[in-house]
């Protein structure tokens, strides 16, 4: 993005303030990747607000195309979007894909999404009843942590898919995806076992799956976080189960 361009769109665009917020004070970014959504939902409820919310996310996809935005495209197979229910109201941003997912096109189906299904069902939570996305698109390389302005120029599809889902909870898996999304520089240990907010949405920042893989004294922290996650589903009235309304 051009210094008169963002001069132009101002200081209070939304898009430049969390993308300034990594320490970027350039990005490469297509007009059409930021033009105007298509206009909010009324309070439309059951299968239409189902479809309208799916249907957007389905013209976004579009919009992303063959994005090419940073270094991440050059070794990826598929972009990987996000999966599940996304007028849940519950929304789970990790960090990248990994091999597994860049493979299928499908966020957390290697061993950690094996475990995060596990850790769903332990407060009776289905992955249906969810929406999971990442925080970056391609899986970078090795599956190291994405770097800042790889963060970056993905951050508008995120920002995109918050703004169509408007969730009523979001869980983040991982110091990566917990910093990026409060703009907090805090490791997940700090950040854990305290409900943020951001824009008004009930934030809870939890270990990634994979971490609990390598090291199992990660589980009870994890166990503590998703039991906060159970009771604010409560008092939100969101269904965990299939077929609850």
């Amino acid at each position: 993005m051009k210094d008169d361009e963002k001069r132009g769109r101002g200081r209070h665009d939304p898009l430049w303030n969390s993308v300034s917020s990594f320490g970027i004070d350039e990005l490469f970014v297509l007009p059409e990747w930021i033009a105007d959504s298509p206009g909010e939902s009324g309070d439309e409820g059951g299968e239409g607000k189902t479809g309208e919310v799916a249907a957007r996310l389905a013209s976004l996809v579009k919009k992303v195309g063959d994005c090419k935005g940073c270094r991440l495209h050059e070794k990826r197979n598929k972009i990987v979007f996000g999966d599940g229910n996304p007028a849940s109201g519950i929304l789970f941003i990790g960090e990248g894909p990994g091999a597994n997912e860049d493979k299928q096109g499908k966020p957390f189906v290697g061993r950690a999404g094996q475990l995060l299904d596990k850790i769903l069902a332990s407060i009776d939570l289905d992955r249906s009843k969810v929406y999971i996305t990442n925080i970056v698109k391609c899986r970078p390389p090795n599956n190291r942590t994405p770097s800042n302005d790889e963060v970056a120029s993905c951050w508008w599809i995120l920002e995109e898919q918050i703004k169509i889902m408007a969730p009523d909870i979001i869980v983040t898996l991982g110091a990566p995806a917990g910093r990026a999304l409060l703009g907090s520089t805090d490791g997940i240990g700090k950040l854990r076992g305290t409900v943020h907010r951001r824009d008004g949405i009930p934030v809870i920042p939890t270990y990634h799956p994979a971490a609990l893989l390598r090291t199992g004294a990660l589980k009870r922290p994890v166990w503590e976080d998703m039991k906060m996650l159970r009771r604010m589903l409560d008092e939100l009235g969101l269904p965990r189960r299939e077929g609850e309304q």
